[in-house]
Formats: structure tokens, C-alpha cells, sequence
């Protein structure tokens, strides 16, 4: 996921500190040493990660747009200049603006706030943002929480005892509060100096920005791999005590199924699967191991001409059109597909379906999926022209039937014509009467609108003694029937008015009935 770089440059970060030896530093000195120790882990474990670099005091600069060039933001770190007074609601507003620009509302973002703690003064500073904050109205909100997921981690170039000194920590507290909760504080544990300085960023990279290593197998095949961006732990929300749900260092493939059958399925998250090359001692070969370009360059190609499980899986999928079902953990499956980045270039990804027996309700249970082998006939022809999938529903849903609504009375006064219409021209109309009768019983039930049923049902009492003589007998028997089982739906107590019971039609004797032929 993206990161954006916040840097304080107010006045207040070029506090001197005392260090040992003769150089002097400033707290903003020790920021930049940490940046760089974040930047030079990034360049090496997350190449990937797009990030920016912004700056900020009573006003906010981008310094770096979103970029993977992670010699541009070091170069950037030792451009800064010292500005004026702490305004950080202003670089949390340019923040929203920066990545909503960049990336939307949907993309989570990882937003690195570096100050020491300083909070400002007057109108702009923290403490005045936050006693306003119930004041605002929509169009002047607090940027936070931010409009877009994201985690806030705060950088503090102070320890804890100095920000307890004053109210800074509970302010700082409240701001990850107002982003849902989602980030951390860090303090320097001990004395400013550059190796406690290491210290917490170190932490930041252990909680933030550690490479998801795993081992993807199937059957005997196994291979190293990296995911990316990491999978965040998911939470259950149904659970009583939801318990954050990660996925296992071990993915396993259980199966194959065609890209036709498995559509375009909802997921979690979207992740490149990237192969690890290891050499003969078992060491990873990647950059950051080598000293020189050719060192590098010789170790690539040694990597790129050792057999890789991850390279096969990939190229078979593309070929075939298929995806490949992984196991995540206990019910919890994924899937990996190639996805096209060009027309020459495609990429290994996994997608992380909800946790659960039945991601997707068209395959079914994932426990009681198979081989085609293990069927009597092949499931998909022997011309390949049909499919299993998708798995039909035991009950109905009921967005997928004839959903009766009346919401005008020309809605109920169409259904109880279209009955008598049809009462006209019994016998032959049988079947669309029953049909018709029933499904006004179903929603006069459904509704509790019982007087609905004895009003239909004098009707149909009606129709039968206006029957002309050259009618058919059987006509007269039919609706006699009806208006019976109505008036006794109509009272709510028997078990003919249960919901799930049908009119049927009256068997009869009658030789050229048309209850005869159905």
C-alpha cells in the first residue's frame, strides 16, 4: 500500500541535542537519519511501495510525488529547509488532497507523521484543532479520520517523559483515535541519540514494513515466495470476541477450477506473488546482497536460470485459463491467477476470499469440491460444452422469484381482475387460475391482509352464480372449490392457511375437464 511521508520542518525541530562527539545535531538531523534508515529498508525489501515525501510548518509542500525511486526522497531529505510555527492540521488536509489525487478513496494508504512532539500555538496549532472539533460544521471538518483506510503512525523526535511533561502524548492519542484507532505512537526509549533513534524506527519496520515471506506448495513442488503488499489480519465481525484472522506462512493449493467457473468473485485483497531466487547454500539472491551492479547482475541471471515452482504455476495458469484454489488457513481460501499488466507482461497474483466454508455461494462448499476423476461422467462433457457451475440453490431466493407488490391500489385492483378474468373462462384456464389465486393467497397472507381473502372469495361466489347456461359444469364446481379454501385461509387458523399450502384444483369427473389433463 502507499506511504506518504509527513516532515516537520518548524522552527522547533532544530532544537539542538546533545550527542556525544563534536558535531552538533538538531532533532530534525535525527529525523533524517531515521528516514533513511526507513528508505534504505524500503529500497531493498519494498521495492514496490509507492511513496511521497511531504513537508509542512504553518504551511504544507510536496517534496516527492508518489514515486519508487527511493534515491529521489533521499536526495529530498537533505533539501529541506526550516520554516516557521507547527500547523498540522494543514498537512493532514494536503495529505487527503496528495493521495485522494493519486489513488482515490478505495486504496489503503500508510501515512508517517515525523515531528517532536510540538504541538503549535494559537489558531492552527493541535490543541486549538482539537477543542474545535465538534464545532465544525461538513464543509470546514478535521481531516481526520482520513477518507480513505489508513493507518497513522506518529514519529515522535522526543521521549516519553518529555511529552508527559506537557499534554502533547494525549493529544497525539487523540488523533489516532479520530482515525478509528488505526496507527501507533513512537517515543525514543532513553536519551535523543542516533541508535535509539534506530531503535524506533526499527520498530516501525517490524510492525509496517516486513516482507511477507511464505512457502507456496502443491503437492511435492514447493517455492519461496513474497507477497505484496502484506495481507493485514482480518476480523470476523460476526464473531462475539473477533479475534484478528492471519493468513498461514504455508499456502497450499488444493485445486484447479477454470477462470469461466469461478467468475469474477468479491475479495479482501489483491497481492503480487513474487519468487524468492535462493542460491545453492540456500542464502536469498536479490539486491541489496551484492555490492556492485555486476555482482548483481551476474547473480540475477544465475537465479533466473534455477527452476522455479512459482515460474511454472505461473505460466500453466496463463496458458490454460485457470486459477489455482489456496489454502490459507483453517476455511480460509484464495485463489491465484495471472493477471495482465500489457500485452507482454503478466504477473502471478492472489486474491483473499472471506474467511468461511462457501466464499462463493456458486461453487458450493470448498470441502466438497474434487477431481473430475472422481465423477461418474465428466461434469463438463465430453466436448468440454457445459459446466457444473454455478450450483443451484436448494431454496428459492427470493430476489430470484415474481415479487408481489402493491403499493397503489391499481396494483391489487389489476391481480383480483386478472383472477376473474381467467373464473370467466374456466375450464380452460384452469391452470393460470389456480396459478393466479394462489399468488395473491401467498401476498394477502404475507401481509396480514386476511379481508382481502373473504372479499375474493364472495367474489368468486358472485362469478358462480352469474355462470350463462352454456357453461361448463365443471366451471361452476372449480369456483366453488376456490371460494371455499379462501374463507377458510381467510380465517388464519387451519392448516389449509398455512403460507406454504397451495390451492389445488378440484378433482372432477367430468370428461373433457381440463383438471383431467394436467
Amino acid at each position: 500500500m502507499p506511504t506518504v511521508v509527513v516532515m516537520d520542518v518548524s522552527l522547533s525541530m532544530t532544537r539542538p541535542v546533545s550527542v556525544e562527539g563534536s558535531e552538533e545535531y538538531q532533532r530534525k538531523h535525527l529525523a533524517v537519519h531515521g528516514l533513511t534508515m526507513l528508505f534504505e529498508h524500503m529500497a531493498t525489501n519494498y521495492k514496490l511501495e509507492f511513496t511521497a515525501l511531504v513537508v509542512f510548518s504553518s504551511l504544507w509542500e510536496l517534496m516527492v510525488p508518489f514515486t519508487r525511486d527511493y534515491n529521489t526522497l533521499q536526495e529530498a531529505l537533505s533539501n529541506m529547509d526550516d520554516y516557521d510555527k507547527t500547523c498540522l492540521e494543514s498537512a493532514l488536509l494536503g495529505v487527503c488532497n496528495i493521495v485522494q489525487q493519486e489513488w482515490g478513496a478505495a486504496i489503503p494508504c500508510q501515512v508517517v507523521l515525523v515531528t517532536d512532539g510540538c504541538l503549535g500555538i494559537g489558531r492552527g496549532s493541535l490543541r486549538h484543532s482539537l477543542a474545535t472539533h465538534s464545532q465544525r460544521s461538513d464543509s470546514n471538518r478535521f481531516p481526520l479520520p482520513f477518507p480513505f483506510p489508513s493507518k497513522l503512525y506518529v514519529m515522535c523526535m522526543a521521549n516519553l517523559e518529555e511529552l508527559q511533561s506537557t499534554d502533547s502524548l494525549d493529544c497525539l492519542e487523540r488523533l489516532i483515535d479520530l482515525n478509528n484507532g488505526e496507527g501507533q505512537i513512537f517515543t525514543i526509549d532513553g536519551p535523543l541519540c542516533l541508535k535509539n533513534v534506530q531503535s524506533m524506527f526499527g520498530s516501525l519496520i517490524d510492525l509496517a514494513y516486513t516482507p511477507f515471506h511464505a512457502v507456496l506448495k502443491c503437492g511435492h513442488l514447493t517455492s519461496d515466495v513474497q507477497v505484496f503488499p502484506r495481507p493485514e489480519p482480518f476480523i470476523i465481525d460476526e464473531e462475539i470476541d473477533p479475534i484478528p484472522k492471519a493468513i498461514n506462512t504455508d499456502l497450499e493449493i488444493v485445486g484447479f477450477v477454470d477462470i469461466a467457473d469461478i467468475s469474477s468473485p468479491p475479495v479482501l485483497s489483491r497481492h503480487l506473488v513474487l519468487p524468492i531466487a535462493l542460491n545453492r547454500e540456500g542464502d536469498e539472491v536479490g539486491p541489496g546482497i551484492t555490492d556492485d551492479t555486476e555482482d548483481e547482475n551476474s547473480a540475477n541471471q544465475i537465479a533466473g536460470k534455477i527452476p522455479n515452482f512459482c515460474v511454472l504455476l505461473h505460466g500453466s495458469l496463463k496458458v490454460e485459463g485457470m486459477v489455482a484454489v489456496v489454502q490459507l488457513g483453517p476455511e480460509w481460501f484464495g485463489m491465484l491467477y495471472s493477471q495482465a499488466d500489457s500485452k507482454k507482461k503478466s504477473n502471478l497474483m492472489m486474491s483473499l476470499f472471506e474467511p468461511g466454508p462457501e466464499p462463493l455461494p456458486w461453487l458450493g462448499k470448498m470441502a466438497q469440491l474434487g477431481p473430475i476423476s472422481d465423477a461418474k461422467e465428466n461434469p463438463y462433457g465430453e466436448d468440454d460444452n457445459k459446466s457444473p457451475f454455478p450450483l443451484q440453490p436448494k431454496n428459492k431466493r427470493s430476489y430470484a422469484q415474481n415479487v408481489t407488490v402493491w403499493i397503489k391500489p391499481s396494483g391489487l385492483q389489476t391481480d383480483v381482475q386478472k383472477i376473474l378474468r381467467n373464473a370467466r373462462k374456466l375450464p380452460e384456464k384452469t391452470q393460470t387460475f389456480y396459478k393466479e389465486l394462489n399468488r395473491l393467497r401467498k401476498a394477502a397472507l404475507a401481509f396480514g391482509f386476511l379481508e382481502l381473502l373473504k372479499g375474493v372469495a364472495d367474489m368468486l361466489e358472485r362469478e358462480c352464480t352469474l355462470l350463462p347456461d352454456t357453461a361448463h359444469p365443471d366451471a361452476a364446481f372449480q369456483l366453488t372449490h376456490a371460494a371455499q379454501q379462501l374463507k377458510v385461509a381467510s380465517t388464519g387458523a387451519s392448516e389449509y392457511a398455512a403460507y406454504d399450502h397451495n390451492i389445488a384444483p378440484l378433482q372432477t369427473d367430468f370428461p373433457s375437464s381440463s383438471t383431467e389433463r394436467m
